[in-house]
């Protein structure tokens, strides 16, 4: 299955905003993985399918 990076972007940022309300001490882990995400896919350019 192929997820293109325009539907995959805005849907992390919408899950990373929900869990910010329900806990916000989860803020640090959540922008740290959201910003190694976003890092390994402009440095593969989002071609990691096999």
């Amino acid at each position: 299955m192929y997820v293109s990076l325009h539907l995959l972007s805005p849907l992390l940022a919408l899950i990373a905003g929900i869990l910010i309300l329900i806990m916000p001490r989860l803020l640090n882990y959540v922008v740290a993985l959201y910003l190694i995400l976003i890092g390994l896919l402009g440095l593969f350019g989002g071609h990691l399918h096999a």
